[in-house]
C-alpha cells in the first residue's frame, strides 16, 4: 500500500489550524496568522515519526499532551495560569467536538454489515481508504463551519437569557407577572412627558386589560371612540413612533400605577413609564411577552429581593 506522506502531513496542518482558529472564536481572542501557522506546523510534525521508530514514543498520550501544551503556547502565549489552562482546555474541547462529529457522521453513513449468498458478513474498509480520505477532506470543513455556527448561537441565547427579566405590572387592584427582554435599541419616548415607552404583547395581557383597550390596538381611529365612563380612560395615551423603513405612526398606550422589574436579586420600581400596547407577536417562540426600555433600569428606586 502506498503512502502519501505529503498529503497526510498537509492534512493534519490543516487541521490543526483549523482547531486553533476554532479555539481563538470561541475564547473571543486575536491570534497572529504567523504564530497559527507555527504552531500547526509544530502540531503536524507527529506524522513525520510515522514511519520511524520513535512513532511509539511521539504517539504516547503524554507525548501528544506536550504537543498540545507547546501548540497553545506558540498560538496564545503564556499571560498566567488561568488564561493558558482554559486556552488548553478549549483547545481539546474544540478537538473533541469535531472529532467527534466526523467519528458520529462516519457511523451514521457507513454500513459495516453485507449480505454475501444468504450469510450476514461484516467489512471494514480502513482510516486509510480513500474514501475515508474524501471524507475528512470534505466533511471536517462542513463540521466546522457548523460548529461554529452552533456555538455562536448559544453565546447568542446566553445574551439574551442575561437580558431576561421578571416583570410585574399594577394598575388599580391587578397585576400581570410576565418575562421581558431588555433591548438597548427601544429608545421610544413619551414626546410631552419624556417618559420612556416599553412594549407589551397584548395577547399576553388577556383577562388583564379590559377587551375595550385591547381593542384600540386596531388603529388610531378606534381609539376616538373610547367611552368616557370607561374607568381607564385617564390612563390612555397616544404615542408617535417610526419604525424602520416606515411612516409615522401611532402606538396606544396605558399609564400604569407600577412596574416591576426583578433582576440578578434586585427590584426596580418605576413609576414613571407608558406601556405601548401592540398586535404583533414580539417573540416566536415565546420567549420574552414585552420589550423593556434600557432607562427603566437605571430610574426609579431598587430594593433588594
Amino acid at each position: 500500500m502506498t503512502v502519501y506522506l505529503d498529503a497526510i502531513w498537509l492534512l493534519n496542518f490543516c487541521i490543526d489550524a483549523s482547531l486553533l482558529l476554532l479555539t481563538a472564536i470561541i475564547l473571543k481572542r486575536r491570534i497572529q496568522k504567523v504564530r497559527l501557522l507555527l504552531s500547526a506546523l509544530i502540531g503536524s510534525t507527529i506524522v513525520l515519526f510515522m514511519l520511524t521508530p520513535y512513532f511509539s514514543v511521539v504517539s504516547h498520550p503524554f507525548s501528544k499532551l506536550l504537543f498540545s501544551v507547546v501548540m497553545v503556547l506558540v498560538a496564545f502565549g503564556f499571560k498566567r495560569p488561568r488564561y493558558f489552562v482554559q486556552t488548553l482546555l478549549t483547545f481539546y474541547f474544540a478537538t473533541f467536538i469535531l472529532g467527534g462529529g466526523m467519528i458520529g457522521v462516519h457511523y451514521f453513513l457507513s454500513s459495516d454489515i453485507e449480505v454475501v449468498n444468504g450469510v450476514v458478513a461484516t467489512k471494514s474498509t480502513g482510516f486509510g481508504s480513500p474514501i475515508s480520505w474524501t471524507f475528512v477532506v470534505i466533511g471536517f470543513p462542513v463540521l466546522w463551519y457548523f460548529s461554529k455556527a452552533r456555538l455562536e448561537d448559544m453565546e447568542l441565547k446566553h445574551i439574551q437569557y442575561e437580558q431576561f427579566v421578571e416583570v410585574s405590572i399594577s394598575i388599580d387592584d391587578q397585576t400581570l407577572n410576565i418575562k421581558g427582554l431588555v433591548d438597548s435599541g427601544n429608545q421610544l419616548y413619551d414626546p410631552i412627558t419624556k417618559s420612556p415607552v416599553m412594549i407589551l404583547d397584548v395577547s399576553r395581557a388577556k383577562g388583564f386589560l379590559p377587551p375595550e383597550i385591547i381593542e384600540k390596538t386596531e388603529g388610531f381611529d378606534s381609539f376616538t371612540d373610547v367611552s368616557s365612563h370607561h374607568p381607564w380612560e385617564s390612563r390612555l395615551r397616544i404615542v408617535p413612533y417610526r419604525g424602520v423603513g416606515q411612516q409615522h405612526e401611532f402606538l396606544v398606550a396605558i399609564k400604569p400605577d407600577l412596574v416591576s422589574i426583578s433582576q440578578n436579586d434586585e427590584v426596580t420600581h418605576v413609576k414613571k413609564v407608558l406601556i405601548g400596547l401592540s398586535k404583533s407577536t414580539l417573540s416566536s417562540d415565546d420567549e420574552f411577552d414585552c420589550i423593556i426600555h434600557p432607562k427603566m433600569l437605571v430610574q426609579s428606586s431598587i430594593q433588594s429581593a
